[in-house]
């Protein structure tokens, strides 16, 4: 499917909206395109470099790692007690999704230095779960899970909303990602579907329910994260992570099918998600590392 042809103004105002929504008001820009040549931690013509280009599908796999992550007691007081995200969600959702851009198309010198950054900072996270079990932010078990749930996540949702992957690329998404894991400590992380399936079985008895994952998505759904004419959009695109939410877990937490999509809801996502992958955004971090390898900026919504 080729790339949509927008008139110049057009394309320039998605193009800066779309710079404006990854960008931390605290941060300054990271520049994607710099220094020339230097290949990324993950290879260009991967899986997860299609997956991570496409925004809509990359929220609500966000939104579905975070609601499993938190079913998990000790990865949930790390994240709920540590961070600001109760106080201040939409900067801290911006700052995981740059670590997230960063760590898929930066050069991989500033990516591990980033990643390192983190680890540092993980090292002075510890508590007691409200099971009271203590908990360190750089245990591996708990990396482990983070790092797949994420993986799940995203992948998950540019199969369901975007178009099917097969088993091979799926397994493909899994197995590119687990290099940049270890750099995370995840040294356990899923290497293939299979894998993630038996640690999924393995976890879900060890997870609980909490009412923080509520807090969570009304946090999500009341959040500025998308500008208020498409506030709707973002609702619904909740339900659709919702969706994903695999059902022993959706159980544990207590989300119920109605908490998801109605059925007449699902093509209207789609919609959004395949219309995204036909739109290039020239100031995304995809486009502008396309660039720095010295491929076309819309390299990835050609390539199929």
């Amino acid at each position: 499917m080729a790339p949509t042809p927008l008139t110049e103004p057009i394309q320039r105002r998605i193009d800066q909206a779309a710079a404006d929504y990854m960008q931390p008001e605290d941060m300054p820009r990271f520049d994607f395109t710099q220094p020339v040549g230097e290949a990324a931690l993950i290879a260009h013509d991967s899986i997860s470099w299609q997956v991570f280009k496409n925004p809509i599908s990359l929220f609500i796999g966000g939104v579905t790692a975070v609601i499993l992550e938190l079913a998990e007691a000790r990865v949930r007081a790390g994240v709920w007690d540590h961070t600001s995200f109760r106080t201040d969600p939409v900067p801290r959702l911006k700052r995981t999704g740059l670590a997230a851009m960063v760590t898929v198309y930066a050069p991989a010198s500033k990516a591990e230095a980033m990643i390192a950054g983190i680890r540092r900072r993980h090292s002075r996270v510890t508590g007691l779960a409200d099971d009271g079990r203590p908990y360190h932010a750089n245990d591996i078990e708990l990396l482990d899970w983070v790092q797949a749930t994420a993986g799940y996540g995203f992948t998950e949702a540019f199969h369901r909303f975007v178009r099917p992957l097969s088993a091979l690329e799926r397994d493909n998404s899994w197995a590119g990602a687990y290099p940049t894991a270890i750099l995370y400590g995840a040294v356990g992380a899923p290497q293939s579907e299979r894998e993630w399936q038996a640690q999924l079985a393995a976890m879900t008895p060890r997870l609980t329910p909490s009412p923080i994952v509520f807090e969570f998505l009304d946090i999500m759904r009341k959040a500025e994260a998308f500008p208020a004419y498409a506030r709707p959009v973002q609702h619904l695109l909740i339900r659709a992570a919702i969706d994903l939410v695999p059902p022993q877990i959706a159980d544990i937490v207590g989300l119920k099918p109605s908490d998801g999509l109605a059925a007449w809801q699902v093509p209207l996502v789609k919609a959004l998600a395949r219309g995204a992958e036909r739109i290039p955004l020239r100031q995304s971090p995809a486009a502008q590392s396309c660039v720095r390898l010295g491929l076309p900026a819309d390299y990835l919504y050609r390539r199929r």
